[in-house]
Formats: structure tokens, C-alpha cells, sequence
């Protein structure tokens, strides 16, 4: 006997006066809400002004938005964007945001943290990339069961006892069990998380530069590029592809994390801030 769970859940909570509450938009704000909350805690642990978090939070609102729009356009559906750049521009900026891409996500945020620096010389880059990655990989917790609502990002067929049946996904004909892949992105993003967290709270201000931010780069894109093979393609062309388009994004991520852990073992303790 096949086992499996029975995924029905409707993504729309309720509708007020015509107007759409979904699942995926409320987790979606719970996500920077969450976020504020613990970057709060982590600058008055610290000393820090509050008012500082709240301008980053301010830089990672836009920036997640305007990268994760841009990204998705660039890396899934690059001849839209050229056949059509106004178009583009006008979709990325209005809700709802449907298509998002962390690894554009990931970039913006990076920029932005840039900018945020140039205003706050009294932080270093890797100083802030350490404060906010926790944040994200919370973050990421709550977008992936906003994709899990959605029955979106959906894994490849499986006969594992925990395999979910989407009834409400469109994109495949074949209503089989299948990986439920947004949940395990989003435990391994809370595990993630956790241990962030304890890894900030055993030195708090005096924690190695680029610490947090190069396991956070190593464990989440070397974690994505594994689960991308028990996932479905989301464009058609990856389907001739060795790797899909979120594995081969995945791989320079996961170098970059490796060199900032290099920095940041190398750098003399007295030195850190």
C-alpha cells in the first residue's frame, strides 16, 4: 500500500471585499517581520541604535524584492526580459510578486548591504552580512511553506511514506506522490537558523568576521544544489541541462561562502570588532 499525505490546502485564506488574503503573502511579510525582531535583538545585545535596524531592514525589504523580481526574470526567463524591458520593469515592481529567485534575492541583498555600509562607516561589511544572515535563513523558513500553501516548487514523483499529493498543482498532468521539497528547504532553513543563532550568542559582538555569513553561504547553497535533484524543473530549458539553472547558480555561492570562512578563520582574533 502506497503512502502518502493529501495536500489540498487552498491558498487563499479569505477574500475581504473582493480582496485576496493568501497564505504565501502573510508568510511572506511574517518573514521580514520575524526578521526585524531578531536583528533587533541582536543590535541591542550589542549596543547598537534599534533605529539601525530599522534602516537595514528597510535596504533587505527593497533589495529582496528587486533582486528576487530581477533574478527570476534573468535566470528563468531571460527572452522575456529582452523581448520586452518595460514590461518587465513594471511587472517586477507590482504585487502580486509571483516568480521569485533566491539567488537574486541573495545578490540584491548583498548591494544593498554595500550601500548600507557606505552610510554607517561605524560597521563593517562583513560585520553586517553576520548580523543579518540568521535573519534570512528564518526568513527562508517562512517563504518555503508559503511555497508549500501554494503547492508550487514542487519535488520530483517518490514512493516515500512521507511524499505529498499536490491536488491543487497545475503544471504536471501526472497526480502522482511527490518529494514535498519547500518543506525540506524550509526545517533545514530553521535548523539553519538555530544554529546560527547559538554560534552568535557564544561571543555575540566578538564572533569572527564573515563567520556566520560563510556557513550560512556553504550549508544553504550546497543544501539547494543536493534538493534540486529531487525537484522538478522550473523552466523547460533546464530540462537539457546536466544541472539545472539553481545548481549551477548554487555553485559560485557556495565558493564565495568557502572563501569568506577562509577570511575569517585567517583574520587575527584582536582584530575583530
Amino acid at each position: 500500500m502506497l503512502l502518502f499525505i493529501d495536500w489540498d490546502v487552498n491558498p487563499e485564506i479569505i477574500s475581504i471585499f473582493g480582496f485576496p488574503i493568501r497564505w504565501y503573502g502573510l508568510l511572506f511579510a511574517s518573514a521580514f517581520l520575524a526578521g526585524y525582531q531578531v536583528l533587533s535583538y541582536i543590535f541591542k545585545k550589542e549596543g547598537r541604535p534599534v533605529e539601525q535596524a530599522d534602516q537595514l531592514l528597510l535596504y533587505a525589504m527593497v533589495a529582496t524584492v528587486i533582486g528576487a523580481r530581477f533574478g527570476h526574470y534573468f535566470f528563468y526567463e531571460f527572452p522575456l526580459l529582452k523581448a520586452d524591458p518595460v514590461k518587465f520593469f513594471i511587472n517586477m515592481v507590482t504585487p502580486p510578486y509571483s516568480g521569485l529567485a533566491s539567488h537574486g534575492a541573495s545578490i540584491g541583498l548583498f548591494l544593498a548591504f554595500y550601500l548600507y555600509v557606505r552610510k554607517n562607516k561605524d560597521q563593517s561589511y562583513l560585520y553586517v552580512t553576520d548580523r543579518v544572515v540568521p535573519t534570512v535563513a528564518l526568513g527562508g523558513f517562512f517563504i518555503r511553506m508559503g511555497n508549500l500553501m501554494n503547492s508550487e516548487i514542487i519535488g520530483k514523483p517518490t514512493d516515500v511514506p512521507w511524499a505529498f499529493l499536490f491536488k491543487r498543482e497545475t503544471e504536471h498532468e501526472l497526480l502522482v506522490p511527490r518529494h514535498p521539497s519547500q518543506l525540506y528547504e524550509a526545517l533545514s532553513c530553521l535548523i539553519l537558523f538555530i544554529v546560527l543563532m547559538w554560534i552568535w550568542n557564544k561571543k555575540k559582538q566578538y564572533t569572527r568576521e564573515g563567520l556566520l555569513t560563510g556557513v550560512f553561504m556553504i550549508v544553504v547553497f550546497t543544501l539547494r544544489f543536493f534538493y534540486e535533484f529531487l525537484k522538478e524543473n522550473q523552466s523547460s530549458f533546464e530540462d537539457s541541462m546536466a544541472f539545472n539553472m539553481g545548481q549551477y547558480l548554487s555553485i559560485p555561492a557556495v565558493l564565495f561562502g568557502i572563501g569568506v570562512l577562509v577570511y575569517a578563520f585567517r583574520k587575527k582574533p584582536e582584530t575583530i570588532q
